[in-house]
Parts: C-alpha cells; structure tokens; sequence
C-alpha cells in the first residue's frame, strides 16, 4: 500500500466502534503540512511522495468481486458520499471545483465548496514539523531512549496513542479540529496517518491504531459528519468495529488494493492516482463503481506548472 503518497494539507503546519454504535449513529494529503524532504509537501499544506511503497499486506492486491455492491447499513445521523460520482482531491490549496464535480475533499483550514459534498483533511495521528511543541511532551511518542520517534519521510513526531487514557487525550485535541470541521459544514472528516503505527518501531499497534480511531469516529457521528479510512488497506475489514463509512485511497490502482477497499466499504470509496498508469488501472477494474481522479503529487491549484488533473 502506498504509506506516504499524498500531499497533505492540514492544521496549519501535509486509514473499535461497537457495531451497536452504527446501528445508532450509522457510518460516516495530505495532512497538515510542513514541508520535508525526499517529497514535496504543499503547505498543512500539502504532503506528498512521489514513489510510495507497495503493500506487503496479503490483503492488499485482493479484487473485489464483479457484482454489485452487498447492501450496507443505511445511516440514520450522517451523510455518506454519494457513488461513483465527480472527485476533486484539493488538500493542497481550494479552488472553484470543475465541472461534474460532486465531492470535494480539502484541508481543515479551508471553507467547504458550496453545494457540493465536502470532505475535511485532518492530520490525527502524527504532528506537524512546525508545531512538536504545540503538543505536551508526554503525548509524543519516544523510544527507550526518551528520544521522539520521527516520521523521517516528513519529519513529522508520532503521537503517543499507546494506552487508554493518551488515547483520550490526543483525542480531546483532534476533536476539536473534527468540530471546526461541522462548524464549518464539512460533510465528512478525513484523518490523515492511520498507518502511522507502521513506522513506530512496534512501539504501537494496529489494535493502538483502531481503538483511537473509533474515538474519532464516535466524535465525528456526534457531529453528524461522516469519517473516511485514509489507506491502511490492511485494516480496512474492521470497519464495522472502526465505525468508519466510507475509504480514501491513494494510488489503489497502482497498487491493486481498490477491490480490498471496495469490498470493504461497499463501493463507497474515493481514489486519487498520483500517475497516468495508475489512473489506467483504476480505471479499468472500477472506472464504472468508485469515485476516482489523477492529480500532481503536490495536490497543486490551477495556474501552477504542477498542476495535473483527469479522470481519464
């Protein structure tokens, strides 16, 4: 699976809910930012890595099958985006959406697209290169040592989400971000780094990753958005403990992991592909059921030499 592909915008600064919890609240590059070589990041802004790293996950190059979406749980508190509609990935700067265009993601610190189904991008599990020390210092994880442990691709601290009561407490200040998304009029929330605890030198789990999730997502319901799993294919089947609603997914074309994510998530999947081949292949096994576009690595606005967006 890709685990850095995207640009990430954010704030300021670039994937376990009870299932008795869907049945009550239903279901639901980026990352804020900072810039940090090897890739280009376009400020909380946007994130990016130009040559992300193919999945080992077994799970990942499974194809869904070719018959149409199992019926989900209809949602009773939040909007889900809609099916195989119009896709702009816009983390890296907002800008008037094109034509065709139904769902619109774009960074926390960005207004909604009016009329339009919109997506909010939120860094939740690491902290920006600029703001470490926005953070108390015990809720950054470290190593034996006492040391940060460091995201190196983006020089971004982890976040300690390691025991019950950090995880509450990372929370209470990612759902502060979560409400300035309602506040706003977001639809959904995306947060950004679910696989961070892939890079935590097992000092963080997978179970670490989806008990702190589920907070998000409980918080989330409450405010009536829905919340997407962002990659992290490999835990993609948890969705029903997760309580997440719907998949963003980077370069599943290039990768093969489109059909785990959409069995997962019943087709309620949008996909950005960061390259021409990638859009091919997206294309050609679910050009017809997900939500897909190609865009520059740098998520860049219209008028900038980077700038590339097709959907074919």
């Amino acid at each position: 699976m890709p685990v850095k592909c995207v640009p990430r915008v954010g704030a300021l600064g670039t994937a376990a809910v009870l299932t008795a919890l869907l049945t009550l609240v239903g279901c639901g590059a980026g990352k804020d930012t900072g810039a940090s070589p090897p890739s280009p990041k376009a400020s909380e802004s946007a994130k990016t890595s130009a040559s992300a790293k193919p999945s080992t996950s077994p799970t990942a190059s499974a194809t869904a099958p070719a018959t149409s979406p199992k019926t989900e749980p209809t949602p009773t508190a939040v909007e889900l985006p809609p099916l195989h509609a119009g896709f702009d990935y816009q983390i890296g700067g907002a800008y008037p959406p094109p034509s065709g265009v139904r769902i619109v993601s774009r960074d926390r610190t960005a207004s909604p697209a009016p009329g339009l189904y919109n997506i909010c991008y939120v860094n939740a599990f690491q902290a920006q290169p600029d703001e470490p020390d926005k953070w108390p210092a015990d809720l950054l994880l470290r190593d034996a040592h006492g040391k940060v442990v460091i995201d190196r691709d983006w020089g971004e601290a982890l976040l300690d989400i390691g025991t019950p009561a950090k995880r509450k407490r990372v929370a209470a200040r990612i759902n502060r971000w979560i409400d300035g998304c309602a506040d706003k009029g977001f639809d959904a929330v995306e947060p950004d780094n679910y696989d961070s605890y892939t890079r935590s030198h097992h000092l963080l789990t997978a179970d670490d990753a989806t008990a702190f999730i589920t907070l998000l997502s409980a918080h989330a319901h409450a405010r009536h958005l829905a919340i997407g799993q962002k990659n992290t294919v490999e835990l993609a089947g948890l969705r029903s403990r997760t309580g997440l609603d719907f998949a963003v997914a980077e370069e599943c074309g290039e990768y093969d992991e489109c059909g785990a994510y959409a069995k997962a998530f019943h087709d309620r999947v949008v996909v950005i592909e960061y390259s021409d081949s990638g859009l091919r292949k997206a294309r050609s096994g679910f050009g017809d059921r997900l939500s897909i576009v190609r865009r520059d690595v740098m998520v860049s606005t219209p008028g900038s030499a980077d700038y590339v967006r097709r959907t074919r």
